[in-house]
């Protein structure tokens, strides 16, 4: 009876992943842009590669899970209020709710990432610590056309080094961005 039973919950558990497998997102490519404090701006493209068979339902809704990968720039000004950019390249974990049993177009994001600029940032009158730091973002976004392949999002984004090394004045942006299924 227990081997039976066993088969039984294996064949339940191989059928689930296999339809999970099957309704998993697809990788996307991006490109995000927006503003921050003391007139920063940020310019990045990247993509997004889902968790393949992981799911975690959640009210009424589905979370799932993707690795973002990302190079970008991001403008600021020194302390001498000169304009100047720098390179950010970065990973890391974001979590996905759809609601629907994950089936809306619509979602709400959480993650965060390690990254790394090639020189310091500055913040108004502040330089960042550290040329590694922690980029953390909320989001709400919406997939539309024939294959819900298009993806808008508005995301909210601090990066800081976490406290690791003083000054840390951190850096928030408002980022708005557009994502495509392939």
């Amino acid at each position: 009876m227990a081997y039976k039973s066993f088969m039984m919950a294996s064949a339940g558990l191989l059928w689930a992943a296999s339809a999970l497998a099957q309704t998993a997102p697809a990788p996307t490519m991006y490109l995000q842009a927006g503003a921050g404090d003391h007139n920063s701006a940020a310019l990045t493209v990247g993509a997004t590669l889902p968790w393949r068979n992981w799911s975690w339902s959640l009210g009424s809704g589905t979370v799932r899970g993707h690795w973002d990968a990302y190079v970008g720039g991001w403008s600021g000004k020194d302390l001498s209020d000169h304009r100047f950019t720098t390179a950010v390249i970065g990973i890391g974990p974001s979590l996905r709710w759809r609601g629907a049993q994950g089936t809306s177009p619509w979602f709400f994001e959480a993650g965060t990432s390690l990254m790394v600029s090639n020189k310091y940032f500055y913040n108004g009158d502040e330089r960042m610590g550290t040329r590694w730091n922690f980029a953390s973002h909320l989001g709400l976004g919406r997939n539309f056309g024939s294959a819900s392949q298009h993806e808008l999002s508005l995301r909210v984004q601090h990066a800081s080094n976490a406290g690791i090394k003083k000054p840390n004045p951190g850096i928030n942006f408002l980022q708005l961005r557009y994502a495509r299924a392939f």
